[in-house]
């Protein structure tokens, strides 16, 4: 890693700590800290299973539990067992937390118009624009990639989605009884694996690798949900089976794919695949795709 790059992230840091005010206890002239303030919007008006508030901030069960206590203790949240599922806790603002929540709200528009206001029109704009790609990449940074079950919930949910959207794109629709969808078994190891992209716990993408004995590995049921595609996260997947093909000995790595998916055939030519003769009869595919990829030395 460049230190030079380190050195300008710490400095980043250091700047927008001190800029919000996140170095003060009282957050926002209030009497708690950032962290309990951010507990209160993300709780929102329609509250939120705990373990997805531990999940959506990456905070461990601990600390949680303590912010949620002091904010118990003020009277601006409810914790309570979720009706269906007693083992599952849910957290409700009460109207004192809803009027909390709102004066923050307030204080918080107060603030970004304070980091503004000194700056002239196009140092606004210079700022907002910057702003907006430190968010994309770091949201981009924060997605993480797990091996799943491709029967674990996360995994089916993704494919779900991708079927849905596979049968509004194709001219002939999608049927995944016609298409030649992997026994689930040839995405578990050691014949393949199934990964699962999160981000802030939620899955929003999914990828397949096959692994036939004697054959190429094949990149199966590839897909990142619409409101992050621009993250690079297409790529990142791809990148990541590739690696994981060459660690299990393949020098070959092939996918098939419809004509109307126009974006994933420029992600596959920009990653090094090549077009290729059908090497299989998948009636949804009018495209084969294969790429020469580095196997590791043995030993």
């Amino acid at each position: 890693m460049d230190a030079a790059q380190i050195d300008q992230v710490r400095r980043f840091n250091r700047t927008v700590t001190e800029r919000v005010g996140v170095l003060h206890d009282h957050y926002l002239g209030r009497d708690r800290p950032i962290g309990e303030a951010r507990l209160l919007w993300e709780i929102g008006e329609q509250g939120q299973d705990v373990r997805r508030l531990r999940e959506r901030l990456g905070l461990d069960s601990g600390y949680v539990s303590r912010l949620l206590r002091s904010l118990e203790a003020d009277g601006l949240v409810s914790v309570k067992p979720h009706p269906r599922d007693r083992r599952v806790r849910t957290v409700r603002l009460t109207d004192a937390g809803r009027v909390e929540r709102a004066e923050l709200d307030r204080r918080s528009d107060d603030l970004a118009g304070r980091l503004l206001e000194p700056l002239n029109r196009t140092q606004r704009a210079r700022l907002v624009s910057a702003m907006a790609e430190v968010d994309r990449l770091l949201s981009a940074a924060t997605v993480t990639l797990d091996v799943v079950a491709p029967n674990h919930p996360d995994a089916e949910h993704c494919l779900r989605s991708y079927f849905a959207e596979l049968r509004e794109r194709f001219e002939s629709g999608f049927d995944p009884a016609r298409s030649l969808l992997p026994h689930a078994t040839e995405l578990s190891p050691p014949q393949g694996l199934f990964l699962i992209a999160r981000l802030y716990g939620e899955p929003v993408g999914c990828a397949g690798l096959k692994l036939p004995p004697g054959a190429p590995a094949e990149v199966k049921r590839m897909w990142v949900a619409p409101h992050v595609r621009g993250l690079g996260l297409g790529r990142r997947l791809l990148t990541e089976l590739e690696t994981r093909a060459s660690q299990h000995g393949r020098s070959v790595l092939r996918l098939d794919t419809n004509e109307a998916l126009d974006a994933a055939i420029g992600l596959y030519h920009s990653c090094g695949f090549q077009e290729v003769a059908a090497f299989n009869n998948e009636p949804y595919a009018q495209h084969w795709f294969e790429k020469h990829i580095a196997t590791p030395p043995p030993g």
